[in-house]
């Protein structure tokens, strides 16, 4: 296992309604990575990943396309003090 690291991640366009946090929960379940995923007020799709580097580096390659029925228009990546988290999950 390599370096540990979170990263807070907002996701712009059309990524509410269509199932993007559930196919969001599922790649992160694949990938082994904890943290949270949640629609934001203002239409974007915030996550916050937490893992090793490699899994997180594929988990953000995914997010920039995201499932096929949503639209990403931009991805904007923050570093975040690790917590611990193991486990994934959807916020509402």
């Amino acid at each position: 296992m390599g370096n540990v690291s979170r990263k807070r991640v907002i996701v712009n366009g059309m990524v509410q309604g269509v199932g993007f946090r559930y196919y969001t929960e599922a790649q992160a379940g694949t990938l082994g990575l904890g943290g949270y995923v949640r629609n934001r007020p203002d239409g974007a799709v915030e996550a916050e990943i937490e893992g090793d580097d490699d899994a997180i580096e594929r988990m953000l390659a995914w997010l920039h396309t995201g499932p096929r029925s949503a639209n990403v228009e931009s991805v904007q990546v923050t570093d975040l003090a690790e917590h611990g988290e193991a486990s994934f999950s959807i916020r509402l």
